[in-house]
């Protein structure tokens, strides 16, 4: 057969399918995810108790499922289906965090690397952003060396997430995946102090600065400066280290409405707090805080006063002897700037303490070298991370992330940067900056026919008054009976709807657009494909875009037929022609004229 040339209509169709097909599109879930992780994927398998495939799937993407499955912010979570449609997303983190504690084990980490490249690279900070980091260019076969000045792993993640939701064990052996991969770390090396930052910029080929937010921020309202107060990253971070903060007192005012405000909250009663207040200038309806974080709060005790902004710290002697907050009447002006306005008579709550959670600050290691930006973020490209010195890379909170899987996606992002710039690779050069971080997926699909609304579960807690008085985790995750059940509520989001319908195309393909990818690029499609169809056309009645799929396979029907001479190329059908010549035959025809034979 001669080499078939398809017909304009036929092109444009296939043309079409590839651009409007969404059965190569991500679950929602994957895509919020920064990290485009495999969510349906996973959670389907733990349905079908395959927890060692479903680690597998997830350590794909993440070196830290135990962690995550207990402190992730889950954005995945805010557009699963089931979210939108009933308010009950699936417990995505919950879930992840029950296949890590059932399967996951050394044995099947990747501490697989590629031949040693003679490069070096340091990265400041050994947080998920500078832990993911040094895991990407390590696989790459580059010389990596991780400093912080902590004398533990973990960054923020470890001395800003209480113990309590992250017990300090958990972080340490996911960890030691980086020494199995051998990623050098430095602990107690303060860059500024023990090394310049210019000593790191000379001495190895690419540096990556990924040391977090670790400054606390302090309002400057009157007695910001009375003995009593302190920020939030102070607080956390010798709680952490310590399990106590001897400068508290009983009564403790805690400033914010965000995961750290609670986070701060909750530890106080663990550190001997006799009363713990809270305020913030959103109300209870919208604060930023998780709803998980709130609510545990709210069961340990916590005094909310949500609305309410602290206009004035009361001293004596110099000490804080309690706190003025006035009702918010709105947190911005009509041009959308902030500035707080308050109505109504102020009340006076007697504490001791107050602890501002009112945001962290990066500090610039850099000795003024970099260009530093709101919250001290660094000047970067936005899609490299690269910075205007040609060796020195951002990542994490320097770079703005603000939860640990943003972090890591942008450790992520730095690392693809870091291994093009010392291969002499153009940093943008067909590079696919989609997938490296959380996208908008084109899936458009009706819920399944006879969804049912099915409550979401929670794990299991610790009571209240239990909990409240030590540091071992509160949260004790699901059982092996509830992760089924909880898995087995995921809707499978996917728009595969056609290859239900029609057998013959799935032997083609996973759907449509793969089906029809090399019609619409290179003009060539598989003679039986265009054959085997029937002309039912279901598959364009079951499809959400009705996108023309017979049209296509029985069109390109008369393009194969002229391309082989006027003859169908499949080889059975010749047995078809002569039927049809013998039947139009004078021979095997006999005509009927007049009613008369």
């Amino acid at each position: 057969m001669n080499k078939v040339t398809f017909s304009e209509g036929v092109i444009k169709n296939a043309q079409k399918i590839v651009d409007e097909c969404m059965g190569l599109e991500d679950a929602y879930c994957q895509s919020r995810c920064p990290m485009s992780t495999d969510v349906k994927k996973y959670v389907n398998l733990i349905a079908q108790k395959k927890y060692d495939e479903a680690i597998k799937v997830i350590r794909e993407k993440l070196f830290l499922p135990n962690t995550l499955g207990r402190i992730c912010a889950h954005p995945c979570e805010k557009d699963c289906r089931r979210g939108v449609e009933f308010n009950q997303p699936i417990a995505i983190a919950a879930l992840k965090r029950f296949a890590a504690e059932k399967a996951d084990n050394e044995s099947i980490w990747d501490i697989k690397t590629a031949d040693p490249t003679g490069k070096k690279v340091a990265i400041v900070g050994a947080g998920p952003a500078g832990a993911q980091a040094a895991i990407d260019l390590r696989k790459k076969g580059h010389s990596v060396t991780i400093f912080d000045k902590l004398n533990v792993v973990g960054g923020m993640m470890r001395v800003g997430i209480p113990e309590y939701r992250l017990p300090r064990h958990i972080i340490d052996h996911e960890y030691s995946y980086l020494n199995k991969l051998g990623v050098e770390f430095k602990l107690g090396v303060e860059v500024g102090k023990d090394i310049t930052f210019k000593e790191l910029t000379e001495k190895f080929d690419a540096v990556l600065l990924a040391h977090g937010a670790h400054k606390g921020n302090i309002i400057p309202i009157p007695g910001h400066k009375a003995e009593g107060v302190y920020s939030a990253v102070e607080y956390l971070k010798e709680i952490s280290l310590t399990r106590k903060f001897d400068r508290a007192g009983k009564r403790i005012m805690v400033i914010g409405g965000g995961d750290v405000a609670m986070d701060c909250a909750r530890s106080s009663w663990r550190i001997g707090a006799s009363e713990v207040y809270q305020c913030s200038l959103e109300d209870f309806d919208n604060l930023p805080a998780s709803k998980e974080e709130i609510h545990e709060s709210l069961e340990e005790g916590v005094v909310f006063n949500a609305g309410w902004g602290p206009i004035e710290i009361i001293e004596k002697d110099g000490k804080v002897a309690g706190i003025k907050i006035q009702k918010v009447k709105s947190i911005f002006d009509k041009e959308g700037r902030f500035n707080p306005q308050y109505e109504g008579e102020p009340k006076v709550i007697e504490v001791d303490t107050v602890i501002m959670a009112t945001g962290q600050l990066v500090e610039d290691i850099t000795d003024g070298a970099l260009v530093q930006t709101r919250g001290g973020r660094y000047e970067v490209d936005k899609d490299t991370l690269a910075t205007k010195i040609e060796n020195v890379f951002v990542a994490g909170d320097a770079a703005g992330g603000a939860i640990v899987i943003e972090a890591m996606a942008l450790g992520r992002k730095a690392a693809i940067s870091i291994d093009r710039y010392l291969n002499n690779i153009d940093l943008k050069a067909d590079r696919d900056f989609k997938y490296e971080w959380a996208y908008e997926t084109k899936l458009e699909i009706p819920l399944p026919e006879g969804t049912e609304d099915k409550q979401r579960l929670h794990t299991n807690m610790r009571p209240a008054q239990e909990r409240k008085k030590d540091f071992e985790q509160c949260d004790l995750g699901f059982t092996e009976d509830q992760a089924i059940e909880e898995a087995s509520r995921c809707l499978k989001c996917e728009c595969k709807l056609c290859m239900r319908e029609c057998v013959m195309m799935n032997e083609f393909g996973s759907c449509p657009k793969e089906i029809l990818e090399g019609l619409a690029k290179e003009g060539k499609m598989e003679a039986l494909l265009a054959y085997s169809c029937n002309g039912c056309d279901n598959c364009t009645i079951v499809c959400p875009h009705k996108l023309p799929m017979k049209d296509i396979f029985i069109g390109s029907r008369k393009d194969f037929v002229k391309a082989n001479d006027g003859e169908s190329p499949m080889k059975g059908h010749k047995a078809i022609k002569m039927h049809q010549l013998l039947g139009f035959s004078k021979l095997f025809t006999t005509k009927v004229l007049g009613g008369k034979k």
